[in-house]
């Protein structure tokens, strides 16, 4: 069993192996700075269906599929899967679960959802009991928009701060063995509210819970940003990304050249999205391309992925609440 380090970091005795990864996006997406990275780009969001909500379903399922053939798996070698997205009642999940006959694990992290769920598959593999545990998470653009903003045939103009939910997918297999990148150490944050209550700032409210958790995991572990090829986090943007590392020098830990976030990469310039990527899909789809990508080629030896995470719903937000944040990480070392 794994070993407790300071107060919320975690060792593994048995690193989880990250045997399959798989991720699919949309058409702009697959314009963006990743796109020779991505197993799959579509040329229509809506993915042949009838609705965009059945098209993110079918993303994940197409996620998973692709996931089973680059681990050389079939569904009947899944013993566990662990999902989540950002619909209500995460039934992008669900549904995509009916097509696989073994145990389910609906997850709810927010944007976050992609490093806690491997954290908790790594944990779960180190105890012994399962052999394969599947990942997976996604988003959707339309989606998104029509349940936390407005529909986009009402046209309202974005703010500035605004970041742009990405179409996306990515599933990760874990197991027991295999010579490929494994997860060596996991840190579940706590949940962080500095009472921001602008739900076009994502950024600005989920940066604090950031900080908190890669300083928890730096003191867990007695290490410091340069002991790392690359610091990653979720879906901060430009802007949040700027404010998280202006509270990590306040608190004396210096984020370099390598600190990167997963939304603030995703987007050329040129496309406009203001403060770039956000959604479930944002750290699945660049953990699953070209995060997995360098760790098989040891371009990169030792990585943190922290996703973060805005805890709100429409209901919270018309009652006035603040935007709780939380942030999740995982140390992923090459093969």
């Amino acid at each position: 069993m794994g070993k407790k380090l300071g107060k919320q970091t975690i060792m593994l005795d048995h690193p989880a192996k990250i045997i399959g990864n798989f991720s699919i996006v949309g058409e702009k997406e697959g314009q963006g700075n990743f796109a020779s990275y991505f197993d799959m780009i579509l040329k229509d969001d809506k993915y042949g269906q009838k609705t965009y909500e059945k098209a993110e379903k079918k993303m994940m399922l197409e996620a998973i599929k692709g996931c089973l053939h680059k681990a050389h798996l079939t569904t009947s070698q899944v013993e566990l899967y662990l999902a989540g997205d950002l619909l209500n009642q995460i039934i992008s999940a669900s549904f995509s679960a009916r097509e696989l006959d073994c145990s389910y694990l609906g997850i709810y992290g927010a944007c976050s959802t992609m490093s806690e769920i491997l954290g908790i598959g790594a944990l779960l593999m180190d105890t012994g009991a399962y052999d394969h545990i599947l990942c997976a998470t996604g988003s959707h653009f339309t989606t998104a928009e029509r349940q936390y903003r407005y529909p986009l045939e009402l046209g309202n103009q974005r703010p500035p701060t605004s970041q742009w939910t990405i179409t996306g997918a990515g599933a990760s297999m874990l197991s027991k063995e295999g010579n490929a990148p494994k997860i060596t150490h996991v840190t579940f944050g706590k949940v962080m509210d500095y009472n921001i209550k602008d739900v076009n700032n994502m950024g600005a409210a989920m940066a604090p819970a950031a900080m908190d958790t890669l300083i928890t995991l730096f003191q867990d572990t007695h290490t410091q940003p340069k002991d790392y090829d690359l610091i990653v986090t979720g879906d901060l943007g430009k802007l949040g990304s700027e404010i998280l590392m202006d509270l990590m020098e306040n608190k004396g830990y210096t984020l370099g050249k390598n600190y990167a976030d997963c939304g603030q990469m995703m987007y050329t310039n040129n496309q406009k999205t203001y403060q770039g990527g956000s959604g479930a899909g944002c750290s699945a789809v660049v953990f699953n391309s070209y995060l997995v990508d360098k760790l098989k080629k040891k371009e990169y030896k030792k990585i943190i992925f922290a996703a973060t995470g805005a805890l709100l719903s429409t209901t919270s937000s018309q009652q006035g609440e603040s935007i709780p944040g939380i942030c999740h990480a995982i140390i992923v070392e090459g093969a």
